[in-house]
């Protein structure tokens, strides 16, 4: 993290007037908010928010991007996989008139399952959220903070910042950056993990399952009309039924499996609404923690002194 913002002092005044560098904790156990608050009183430019629990990395991204107070907006991650010597390939795209632009690894350098499940997120993004440019998603990402307004009322506990990003735009882009290997730590994301986000993804902001659910319904709908027709029709025409337990029990348990496919999508959706009713925080903040810089007056009494 230190190695990050001091990369960042360096790469940032030449893109933009001012500057601020947001630090969320998202109540690590490590030795995280040691080290922001260190990093904290050597620069005035740099403000800590250490949260109350760990409520996920989108949701912490938002409690930062509630916070910022300038016209745009950098997220990335501290394990220095996204270069900040990049960052003015974002700037320059996003002056083209884009809202938002991501920077998309010319390859992604997680692990084999951490990639597939990374793309099957972004196939979600794609075909079920509408989002054109969701196979260039990437937690490196800039765009104008007038967008925040679209999800300023957002109190879901599940948060997705590139759902909410739609939710105010639909002109994004992407660059490719370079993407380096992970310097420190372990991703504390699993395939299992991936797929849970995946599945909350689908059913969090949208309804395709559930037509999903109304065209497999339906179909089986005019199977079941086919199956008896043919029943009654070889009823007629040889004059006896069918001969039955194999071809019954197998009707049944297709019926039955699509019947319980419906209810778990339903059920899922019953899931959302009762989280939602509950009323959670997005996120607590526990902590904000910010340096004044030094006014005019008091650096000469300090230099007096």
């Amino acid at each position: 993290m230190p190695l990050l913002v001091e990369r960042l002092h360096t790469t940032l005044p030449a893109l933009c007037s001012d500057y601020e560098i947001l630090l969320v904790n998202d109540d690590s156990r490590d030795e995280s908010w040691r080290v922001i608050t260190e990093l904290c009183a050597s620069s005035p430019r740099v403000i800590g928010i250490n949260l109350m629990r760990n409520f996920g990395q989108h949701n912490a991204l938002l409690c930062g991007i509630r916070q910022a107070r300038y016209e745009l907006i950098l997220t990335m991650d501290d394990d220095l996989q996204h270069p900040p010597e990049e960052t003015p390939k974002l700037f320059a795209k996003l002056a083209e008139g884009y809202d938002v632009v991501y920077g998309a690894p010319a390859a992604e350098k997680h692990g084999f399952w951490r990639d597939l499940s990374s793309r099957l997120i972004k196939q979600v993004l794609h075909r079920m959220m509408g989002i054109n440019s969701a196979a260039t998603v990437s937690a490196f990402r800039l765009f104008r903070a007038e967008l925040a307004r679209a999800f300023s009322d957002y109190q879901g506990s599940f948060v997705s910042i590139d759902v909410l990003l739609s939710w105010g735009t639909t002109r994004f882009a992407s660059v490719i950056v370079n993407h380096q290997e992970r310097e420190y730590g372990k991703s504390n994301y699993s395939f299992r993990k991936l797929m849970s986000h995946a599945l909350t993804l689908v059913t969090g902001f949208s309804n395709a399952p559930l037509r999903i659910a109304s065209i497999t319904g339906f179909i089986f709908t005019i199977f079941g009309v086919g199956v008896l027709l043919y029943v009654l029709i070889s009823y007629i025409v040889r004059g006896g039924s069918l001969p039955g337990f194999p071809f019954l029990a197998s009707i049944i348990s297709i019926f039955s499996g699509v019947q319980l496919f419906a209810l778990g999508i339903f059920g899922e959706y019953l899931g959302r609404m009762f989280s939602r009713t509950l009323n959670k925080p997005v996120y607590t903040i526990r902590e904000v923690l910010k340096v004044e810089p030094l006014t005019e007056s008091q650096e000469n009494s300090s230099r007096e002194s």
